[in-house]
């Protein structure tokens, strides 16, 4: 794939990657832009992406009665993720490569820095969809037209911040789909938990990108785009409080809709509530480093609520011998 321009550009590392990240310390060079195009040295945006399908795929397997979620689903989801998180992101900075140019947090991204020219990226961006399909196909049919009912929110999100003060509700129906997703795949069909579990998602990303927002809101009125950042200002901490009790109510839901849920469910969701209470306690949103760790500590959240939706499948099997 083709530079910009004829004049080769400085390899340059993102402003918001992590220093010595895998990609700036060991990729090839010539490889180095297209792995930053799909963000591959900031992967935390793939986890998030994965953490819906997760937490779908192991309750779905408590639902189902399965000794453990399918190891199958789980490895597909991840490869997905990183897929079609990275194509997502591909077209984002197609469609932003002006708008990233006058924000200093993006003007070093490989489109707008002129690292890859257009046409290249419209091919990696084929390339990485590519590999989501081949993913998306190896699910049941049910699920593959469920993952397929996405690609219009995808599509048009990078748009949203253009037309609307609350583009973070677009992303959070784009990144929930996967709550979708691992329900679908076990039960090839979409039922009250996995619905109340998709609604908790949307609410927890529309709160944590709140938070990321928050890195660029004098750069965003400058340019003149919007984010629930400039439009909670100073009320942010209360909307994202506020959105983080709505996520805890509607997963609790979807936990309760499950008959065979049990106490490491409970536990799990416990840990993820205390996890978004300390965010909400530690957010200061003058401070641009202090937004972008909270933003990432929500990997951590996830975890933690997968955790406990997983051992609810698998211990009660494990155990199942040595009870009463």
């Amino acid at each position: 794939m083709s530079g910009a321009t004829d004049t080769p550009v400085a390899d340059t590392p993102v402003a918001d990657a992590a220093r010595g990240n895998w990609v700036d310390r060991w990729a090839p060079a010539p490889l180095r832009p297209y792995l930053r195009l799909a963000r591959l040295d900031r992967p935390i945006g793939s986890w998030l992406l994965l953490l819906p399908c997760w937490w779908s795929t192991a309750l779905a397997a408590v639902a189902a009665d399965q000794p453990y979620p399918s190891p199958r689903l789980l490895a597909l989801f991840a490869v997905g993720a990183i897929a079609m998180r990275g194509a997502g992101c591909t077209w984002n900075d197609i469609l932003d490569r002006d708008i990233d140019r006058k924000v200093a947090r993006t003007r070093s991204r490989p489109i707008a820095s002129g690292e890859v020219s257009v046409p290249a990226a419209f091919a990696f961006l084929v390339l990485q969809a590519l590999i989501g399909l081949a993913v998306l196909l190896s699910l049941p049919r049910f699920a593959v037209v469920t993952g397929l009912a996405s690609l219009g929110v995808v599509a048009v999100y990078p748009l949203m911040k253009r037309i609307t003060s609350v583009p973070q509700l677009t992303l959070g129906i784009a990144f929930s789909w996967g709550a979708l997703m691992g329900w679908a795949s076990v039960f090839e069909t979409i039922s009250d938990p996995a619905l109340l579990l998709f609604a908790g998602c949307v609410a927890w990303v529309f709160a944590y990108d709140t938070i990321y927002a928050h890195q660029d809101r004098e750069d965003d009125a400058i340019v003149g785009v919007r984010s629930t950042a400039l439009l909670f200002g100073r009320r942010s901490r209360l909307a994202v409080g506020l959105c983080y009790t709505v996520v805890v109510l509607l997963i609790g839901a979807a936990i309760l809709s499950v008959p065979a849920a049990g106490v490491f469910s409970m536990l799990g969701l416990a840990g993820f509530a205390l996890h978004l209470r300390w965010q909400v306690r530690s957010l200061d949103i003058d401070d641009s480093a202090r937004c972008l760790a909270l933003f990432k500590s929500n990997r951590d959240a996830g975890l933690i609520l997968f955790a406990g939706l997983a051992l609810d499948s698998i211990l009660p099997h494990a155990l199942g011998p040595l009870l009463p």
